[in-house]
């Protein structure tokens, strides 16, 4: 009896009900395969890695997780198709096959290597479908990757064009001042021409040209047999070196020696300056000054650039004892002839005049060139720290970019909107913090000049005085006053904004709807599931009690009649006795034959309100699809007048 009601169904099949296309339910067996199941599995986990996330709802059907997959990835691969890949959720037949249709079409126009047909995607195969799923997310994979990174420059360049950082506007402002600070160095430190020769032809060797040339901008060429003076200060111990007083000493000892011996010292070092002088005077006769500074200096170029490098100290101890020199060398000769030194000592005399005064200007361009330099420093470092902070920036810029990708776009959407409600409160804070600021300076200069008006009034006007210290306490509580309405009001806007917020939009509640819709059919399919379990148990609890009737009236029945057999009275007593139970088992039966025509007829109740219920929700679906178009249409319009 058990084996009758409860019959073993096939391992690899599954009983399942679908509508058909009048929304009649029809009552279908499909063939399962686990490997189908595991291709299924494999599709899902690829969806939703690449970022597909409806494939995990639970109430969606396998064809709608699949398709609404395949069009997703079609529309993220940025590909140009002439079809409207349109997919909507419980499609009817009709609309899925040309859905299927549409998706083979598209296909091959985007180069893709795995063949594929509509009955196959209608019918499931898994297997065949695995492949070109693999596929489309691949190509979305390579299209965001692409796309990326074009959209993140194209943002970045955005901001750079309408937005600016505070160091950049910092930079920005100093940027004319640098300009003119580069600007002055440039034109300071200009060569200017101040000879020119007038003929250049007598000019025959290199030699002579450069030092022409070179005469020409104010400077001399050098041939003395010396070395650099960095090559002096490695070769030439520390004491042996010899510091601008010895060589002034020197050179006066040298000069004083001639006087006394009337001789003069022939050195090497002595011709070559000897020479190099002749030269010069003789290039300078060629040459006609360009403006009214003269040729200065024929002392030892050596001499005076040491001068010019030491300290204002220094310089006034060889002051002192050039001057002790000179007088010295006047004293020797006063009464004697002007010799080639004296001439000589005159000429230094007079250059050194002019030393000074050209110390004294290269004193001024150093100390001008020092600041310049540390003006360029600080200029250079605040660009070190603008980069430094633009860095910062772009490695703040890209962690948002990807907190950004990985967010949900609904909630950076509501999030900008409160971040610039909160901009707008604190501009308006800040605008109400400015205007009570200038009405409060009003006041205190109103206060001011009541205070001296007080001091300078006459004993009549300190009536009128009592009246203006009352109008100010007056106007300070109706200012006060204002501030506490102007307070109870941004209280009042801050308690809308909140009520606003708490308002949810058109999006939310669909998406709201949404999610009740699934958390009922998971609940629906749950309560079925249990109804079915009480079913069974109850069930099996009844053929567990009948079969254990049968099995005790069975053995009742065959001890009786052992006993039955040995008279006949016995046994027609005990064929009595067998009759009322048939009677008994067929009167049970008939009250189960009742109770399952009236089951019977509580299913077919059951189901034709199932089947008017369907129809209502066909109705209810094209109701809702007729209702969302003409809303389209209505924006549309709606658009079209505004423009």
């Amino acid at each position: 009896m058990s084996s009758k009601v409860f019959g073993k169904a096939r391992a690899s099949s599954k009983v399942g009900v679908e509508l058909d296309q009048e929304g009649k339910a029809v009552t279908v067996e499909t063939r399962e395969d686990e490997e189908q199941q595991v291709k299924f599995k494999e599709i899902i986990d690829l969806l939703v890695a690449a970022g597909y996330f409806r494939a995990r709802i639970k109430g969606l059907s396998p064809f709608d997780k699949v398709v609404g997959g395949m069009t997703w990835c079609i529309s993220n691969c940025s590909f140009d198709i002439d079809v409207n890949l349109l997919f909507q959720e419980n499609s009817t037949i009709g609309q899925k096959i040309s859905l299927t249709e549409k998706i083979v079409s598209v296909l091959p126009k985007m180069k893709c290597p795995h063949p594929i047909e509509p009955h196959q995607i209608q019918g499931l195969d898994f297997k065949s479908i695995f492949l070109v799923i693999q596929w489309l997310v691949k190509k979305v994979i390579e299209t965001r990757e692409e796309m990326g990174d074009h959209i993140r420059e194209f943002s970045i360049s955005q901001f750079n064009k309408h937005h600016k950082m505070p160091q950049d506007i910092q930079l920005e402002a100093r940027k004319d001042t640098i300009r003119d600070a580069v600007d002055t160095l440039h034109d300071f430190y200009r060569p200017v021409r101040k000879y020119t020769h007038s003929d250049k032809a007598a000019l025959s060797t290199e030699e002579a040209k450069v030092s022409s040339t070179l005469l020409e901008y104010g400077r001399k060429l050098n041939v003395q047999k010396r070395k650099s003076k960095e090559q002096e200060d490695k070769m030439v111990p520390a004491s042996q070196k010899v510091t601008v007083k010895e060589e002034l000493d020197a050179t006066f000892s040298k000069i004083s020696v001639k006087n006394d011996q009337g001789e003069t010292v022939d050195d090497e070092e002595e011709a070559i300056r000897i020479a190099q002088e002749k030269t010069l005077q003789a290039v300078m006769g060629g040459m006609s000054a360009m403006s009214g500074r003269e040729i200065e200096g024929k002392l030892a170029s050596k001499v005076i650039g040491s001068i010019v490098e030491m300290q204002s100290h220094e310089i006034k101890e060889i002051s002192t004892i050039y001057a002790q020199k000179k007088a010295e060398i006047k004293a020797a000769v006063v009464n004697k002839p002007k010799t080639a030194e004296q001439i000589h000592l005159e000429t230094v005399e007079k250059l050194k005049v002019k030393m000074d005064d050209a110390q004294e200007k290269a004193d001024e361009i150093i100390t001008e060139a020092k600041k310049i330099k540390q003006e360029n420093d600080e200029v250079v470092s605040e660009l070190e720290e603008a980069r430094k902070r633009k860095s910062e920036f772009d490695e703040k810029m890209k962690e948002l970019d990807e907190i950004e990708q990985n967010a949900d776009k609904g909630i950076l959407q509501k999030l900008r909107s409160l971040v610039a409600m909160n901009e707008n409160l604190k501009q308006q804070e800040a605008q109400f913090k400015q205007q009570c600021k200038e009405e409060a300076s009003q006041l205190q200069n109103q206060i001011d000049e009541l205070i001296v008006q007080i001091n300078t009034v006459t004993s009549v006007e300190k009536e009128n005085l009592t009246v203006v210290e009352k109008q100010c306490i007056e106007d300070s509580e109706k200012l006060d006053k204002i501030r506490f309405l102007l307070a109870a009001k941004n209280r009042s806007v801050a308690s809308l904004a909140r009520k606003i917020d708490e308002v949810p939009t058109r999006a939310e509640l669909t998406q709201y709807q949404r999610r009740f819709v699934e958390l009922y059919n998971q609940i629906a399919s749950k309560h079925k599931e249990t109804k079915q379990f009480y079913t069974m148990y109850n069930t099996l609890d009844d053929t567990r009690r009948y079969v254990e009737k049968e099995v005790d009236l069975l053995d009742s029945i065959y001890d009786n009649f052992q006993t039955a057999k040995i008279s006949a009275a016995n046994m027609a007593q005990y064929l009595k006795h067998f009759e009322k139970i048939v009677e008994g088992i067929k009167s049970n039966k008939l009250k189960l034959e009742k109770k399952r025509q009236l089951e019977k007829m509580k299913r077919d109740e059951l189901t034709e309100e199932y089947l008017a219920l369907v129809e209502k929700h066909r109705l209810y679906v094209k109701t809702i699809r007729d209702f969302q178009e003409e809303c389209r249409k209505n924006e549309i319009l709606a658009s079209k007048i505004t423009e």
